[in-house]
């Protein structure tokens, strides 16, 4: 297949051995395989990069990383980890790549996903940031699409023109990182957004932010929405929503407990210039939305 784009992808990956190989038979099974496939071993304990190892052995295009072993966190997921992996991992890898992706280790891709972000970005040229929906699995055995606002790219799978990739960088390690570098981005002139694949959602192995609890997951949210500066009414109105998830209640809460505990400890933040603008953004959507049920 002809390829209107060289394509690097980046996959940071910390004991994933239960879902690594899901994610790595994916990839293999690509309509566009990568131009480069990059396995980033963030200090693994769990068999994990023999995993990696094993398809690199196999796949020309597949290349192994190994980070330093770090001591145990209470919270190893606080401190963007697997954003400082990826951004040491483009580092290290000197090409001349059009696009570069980062995508999570529990993912199962669909089949056109690397064909359709390329389409996408071909037919786009101010395309800075895209990704595909996400599914998540439901305990009764059912998929949901994860919640994702306009103009946003879910964490998991975001693909970076490599132009705006370096205009925006560098974005600083922290939570909340995924909506700084959306805001950077359309403060350069890039448009971010989401798209839906013709062959299905690409599916989140594990429900968002429950690796280590849903709880924490969900006041993590709310910690990154203090970083990136949401705008009051906003906020609220996103804890609202989040009263709907399982528990009831109780993740509306823990989200907006994170977002008070960040702003106590006076946790890193994004730029002023970036929060200023995230917030006319989210002004402006939640002006449209009370506009449209009005009428």
């Amino acid at each position: 297949m002809a390829r209107a784009l060289r394509m690097t992808v980046v996959v940071p990956f910390l004991d994933e051995a239960e879902h690594l190989p899901v994610l790595l038979e994916s990839i293999a099974g690509q309509r566009r395989p990568p131009d480069r496939l990059v396995l980033v071993d963030d200090g693994s304990a769990d068999g994990s990069a023999a995993i990696a190892g094993r398809f690199a052995a196999s796949h020309a295009y597949a290349h192994v990383l190994r980070r330093p072993r770090r001591p145990r966190e209470r919270d190893r997921m606080a401190r963007a980890h697997e954003w400082r992996a990826f951004t040491w991992a483009v580092e290290q890898v000197a090409d001349h790549s059009d696009v570069v992706a980062k995508l999570d280790a529990d993912l199962r891709l669909a089949p056109d996903l690397l064909v359709e972000m390329e389409r996408r970005f071909v037919a786009d040229p101010r395309l800075g940031i895209a990704g595909a929906y996400l599914d998540e699995p439901l305990a009764d055995g059912g998929l949901r699409r994860q919640r994702c606002t306009p103009g946003h790219v879910e964490g998991p799978n975001r693909f970076y023109r490599r132009a705006c990739l370096d205009a925006i960088s560098p974005v600083p390690p922290i939570l909340g990182w995924d909506t700084i570098d959306e805001v950077r981005a359309r403060m350069c002139g890039w448009t971010t957004q989401s798209f839906a694949l013709p062959g299905g959602h690409v599916l989140h192995l594990r429900r968002m932010g429950s690796r280590d609890g849903t709880l924490r997951g969900y006041g993590r949210a709310g910690w990154a929405a203090y970083a990136y500066g949401a705008h009051p009414l906003h906020l609220v109105a996103a804890g609202l929503a989040r009263t709907r998830d399982r528990p009831l209640v109780a993740c509306g809460v823990a989200y907006l407990a994170g977002y008070a505990a960040a702003a106590l400890r006076r946790e890193p933040r994004a730029e002023p210039a970036a929060r200023t603008q995230l917030r006319r953004e989210q002004r402006a959507r939640l002006v449209a939305l009370a506009r449209g049920r009005a009428g």
